[in-house]
């Protein structure tokens, strides 16, 4: 009996222990790099996320299709709208966006693949616990694979298999909880009179193999 009682409190245990799916701080301030399986493209970027407000602005350099360019978009998914500025000739283009507002985090459907320790865990501030994860999107039916900070659910890569680049690798860093700077998720006034361009709709990962 007291064999059985062990047993179960282990079990208890491990099941309370076992990693859920979770959702990432609301405002986050950091960059990425977004690379591609079949070398069409390469991305550095900064970006600014505020599930708040569903906005994300990226300060992107990249090179796609051997062409490098530099480009500067704010989403604002509420008003399904991009906005694609050019601050040094005070110029914006509004697009039209189709995509809606994704929270970065791990979905109540995904399989959890495991645990692991990035760098190492020989001693106190050597490494870093991560979980990672794996699923498909339902309106993209891609496959992914995202792999989080077990605490603060922090993105550290996303995994995904698409029809244009085949896999896409996106990682991140220098994540900071929070936003200094506000009014960089509010379009610039020169954007104030721009026209919706009468242009198909456009999802976040068209933005990457738009004709810069």
């Amino acid at each position: 009996m007291r064999v059985l009682l062990v047993l179960t409190c282990l079990l208890a245990a491990c099941l309370a222990l076992r990693p859920k799916p979770c959702k990432s701080p609301p405002l986050l301030t950091g960059k990425l790099t977004v690379s591609t399986q079949n070398e069409e493209l390469w991305m550095y970027a900064k970006f600014l996320y505020d599930a708040l407000g569903e906005r994300i602005r990226f300060y992107e350099v990249g090179k796609y299709m051997n062409t490098s360019y530099t480009k500067d978009y704010l989403l604002i998914y509420n008003k399904s709208t991009i906005y694609d500025i050019n601050k040094d000739a005070k110029t914006c283009t509004k697009l039209p966006l189709k995509d809606k507002f994704l929270p970065l985090g791990v979905p109540k459907n995904a399989s959890l693949l495991g645990q692991a320790i990035l760098g190492s865990s020989s001693g106190p501030g050597q490494g870093l616990l991560v979980n990672t994860w794996t699923g498909e999107l339902p309106e993209k039916g891609g496959q992914y694979q995202m792999t989080l900070t077990a605490r603060g659910c922090i993105p550290v890569s996303f995994i995904l298999k698409t029809d244009r680049f085949g896999w896409m690798l996106t990682s991140y860093f220098d994540n900071v909880i929070g936003i200094p700077d506000p009014e960089q998720l509010i379009p610039p006034c020169f954007c104030k009179d721009a026209e919706m361009k009468n242009v198909k709709p456009l999802d976040f990962f068209s933005l990457f193999h738009q004709k810069h």
